[in-house]
């Protein structure tokens, strides 16, 4: 299998094309197409703070639904915007508002295929994908070994927000552990959800959020090479949103 995993997007379209450019894949028809057929893979959060959050929703909606030339797994920005779409009631912050604005800019005929397609997606997509005969997984906040390949609300938890302790920063975000740390399972995950400057690698995990959309870089790991690529974000820095592990 080879297959180029892509990490966290936030709406920020033009460096998802950049990317896919820089590996090789030729846009026709409005998607990524690569000469030999390659795959590719999404952490999640492809929504969100980002300027077109619904247009790369739509681009990945075909490419693994229509095309089924990509894997995806939901993030926690698009389980917020799915029970948006589901009509539950959900603060419209930490980015939501922004994709909510740009829904509500459509005409009612393009939000209502918009709203269908990423529901569909969502709920046809597993929240994690295990590739390769169980030697990767792509979660979008990681996962413990013991999580693989189960269906139930801890490892759902896990996969979306991290391992999370119950207790918030004082900025309202939630402490979390950092389980990579002790990660020893010989499958690779490859995983997004906290922005670093660089791709961290530990223990066979490679966190490939790169702060795209807080002015980083979106980074794509191409597996089996093992290969890191990455492009530089047009959006503007802000250095305070990345996680430093040192």
């Amino acid at each position: 299998m080879k297959i180029d995993i892509i990490g966290d997007i936030h709406g920020c379209l033009p460096e998802f094309k950049a990317l896919t450019q820089e590996c090789g894949y030729e846009w026709k028809d409005g998607l990524p197409v690569h000469p030999d057929n390659r795959l590719l893979g999404f952490v999640g959060d492809l929504t969100d703070r980002g300027p077109s959050s619904l247009k790369v929703a739509d681009i990945v909606w075909r490419l693994v639904m229509e095309q089924k030339r990509a894997f995806y797994t939901p993030g926690n920005h698009c389980n917020k915007l799915y029970r948006y779409f589901m009509g539950n009631k959900v603060q419209e912050t930490h980015g939501l508002e922004t994709t909510v604005a740009e829904y509500k800019s459509l005409p009612k005929k393009e939000q209502q295929t918009i709203r269908n397609k990423f529901i569909d997606l969502y709920e046809k997509s597993p929240l994690h994908v295990v590739l390769d005969e169980n030697r990767l997984v792509i979660a979008h906040a990681g996962i413990k070994e013991e999580f693989i390949g189960k269906t139930n609300s801890k490892m759902k938890t896990f996969v979306l927000y991290g391992d999370i302790t119950g207790e918030k920063h004082p900025d309202g975000s939630p402490v979390r552990r950092d389980w990579a740390k002790k990660y020893r399972g010989k499958a690779i995950i490859v995983y997004g959800h906290t922005p670093v400057k660089e791709p961290r690698i530990i223990n066979n995990t490679y966190n490939i959020d790169t702060g795209a959309v807080f002015g980083g870089k979106l980074t794509a790991l191409r597996y089996p090479e093992m290969e890191i690529v990455s492009v530089a974000s047009t959006m503007p820095y802000i250095g305070e949103k990345f996680k430093d592990f040192t």
